[in-house]
């Protein structure tokens, strides 16, 4: 679902006497609730088609999990867009191997058509690159190792 749509209907139900509100629609479901004037809102995606049969990697190729992953991770604080540069073409921010310092911006994630810049929150060598250029992120997702 348009986030701008989905601002609007926040703003909607908290401007209205309706206390609880679902939409359903192809790309999925919103259900937004307001509860002793807050806004609960939840959304569940519609289910994706399965893919064609994909080769799948070798178990050593695929990506350790945050657990087993040394260093401190950075996290996706907000969900959106993840870009290594500040724009098309640009040099990336950091690269594996680049030393960082607490405060220096190390990407940048687009939501709701504003570019946030994200600082590394300790310094130290970037040693793993988890977010992919352009794509989306979640809010809490890993996106860089750093020790």
């Amino acid at each position: 679902m348009d986030l701008r749509k989905l601002k609007t209907l926040i703003d909607l139900v908290s401007e209205s006497n309706v206390s609880e509100l679902e939409i359903t629609e192809a790309e999925g479901k919103v259900r937004i609730v307001k509860s002793e004037g807050k806004i609960v809102q939840q959304y569940v995606a519609a289910p994706m088609p399965a893919p064609a049969a994909a080769p799948v990697a070798p178990a050593a190729e695929l990506p350790a999990p945050v657990a087993e992953m040394t260093g401190h991770v950075v996290k996706s604080p907000m969900v959106g867009t993840f870009y290594r540069s500040s724009s098309p073409g640009a040099k990336p921010f950091v690269d594996i191997g680049t030393e960082v310092k607490e405060g220096e911006t190390i990407c940048i994630i687009e939501a709701m058509k504003i570019l946030n810049e994200i600082e590394a929150d300790k310094s130290g060598k970037v040693t793993r690159i988890l977010g992919e250029n352009g794509q989306a992120v979640e809010y809490g997702q890993p996106l860089f190792v750093i020790e």
